[in-house]
């Protein structure tokens, strides 16, 4: 049986020197991590134009020694900054990532897309539109980047971003034809408020874009007082079984991050899901 792989934030153990980062990740019982290096790495300076290929594979070799892939880094910038000047510095930022990945051993940097707000106070009638050319010229920018250096531009779509549904993955995806672009499929983070439609977002997304997930995360979706709140995988109203099926059906082996969990929850966290998909 091909098992799905599972990690988490490395962020999730803390901002920490990095051998006792790895350390500590160590006895989550993962596969994996999402590195966000300034969220994680307390001392080592991770600031733009600091990398080099030394560190880079430095880095990698300490969790490799770990037995802990970077299965990514993530390079959470917003791709549509209203400021030209704010974006361009985000832009270069992502691009020194996708430059240096695979000597972290990651395949892929990811990053989401910006509030689909971003430009309703300049245009109010037309800033989704706006918002969407933005999204357009950075994404073909960072394809482009991510072609010369063999990784994965990983895009991940949100009910309140730029990419809000499964329809709208499909056209950047359509409008921007590089094969170096691939997936973050976060379904909870698609499904956002609409839980009651929940199955149809996930078939949805599957059907649309299913050949071009490179990367899963996981989460719970929780109701309290009347509002949705997301919280660890394996409970609350999400489906997690069933999706689990549907994503191994679709992408065997792929890794699963996973999001909203303590480091306290993360073992039997992996324990509950890994049970909970054997028992399919």
């Amino acid at each position: 049986m091909f098992i799905i792989r599972y990690g988490t934030l490395a962020h999730t153990a803390g901002c920490l020197p990095l051998k006792e980062l790895t350390a500590a990740l160590q006895t989550y019982n993962i596969d994996f991590v999402q590195l966000a290096l300034s969220k994680a790495i307390q001392d080592i300076d991770l600031s733009p134009g600091k990398l080099s290929p030394g560190l880079a594979s430095y880095i990698g070799e300490q969790f490799d020694r770990a037995g802990i892939r970077i299965g990514v880094l993530g390079c959470y910038i917003n791709p549509i900054h209203p400021d030209p000047t704010v974006r361009r510095a985000e832009i270069n930022r992502f691009k020194e990532h996708l430059r240096y990945a695979r000597l972290f051993g990651a395949p892929m940097v990811a990053t989401e897309t910006g509030a689909l707000t971003t430009f309703q106070e300049l245009d109010p009638y037309r800033y989704e539109e706006l918002g969407w050319d933005a999204l357009k010229a950075t994404i073909e920018e960072l394809a482009e980047e991510a072609e010369k250096w063999g990784v994965f531009l990983g895009l991940e779509g949100v009910s309140t971003h730029t990419l809000s549904s499964p329809a709208k993955m499909r056209r950047i995806l359509d409008e921007v034809p590089s094969s170096s672009i691939g997936v973050v499929f976060d379904p909870c983070n698609l499904i956002g408020e609409e839980v009651h439609l929940q199955d149809e977002i996930v078939d949805q997304s599957f059907s649309l874009f299913g050949d071009r997930i490179i990367l899963a995360h996981l989460k719970g979706i929780y109701e309290e007082g009347g509002r949705i709140r997301h919280g660890a995988p394996g409970a609350g109203l999400f489906h997690t079984a069933e999706f689990l099926n549907k994503l191994e059906a679709h992408k065997p082996m792929i890794d699963v991050s996973l999001e909203d969990v303590t480091s306290l929850e993360i073992r039997d966290t992996v324990n509950l899901l890994r049970n909970l998909h054997k028992s399919l």
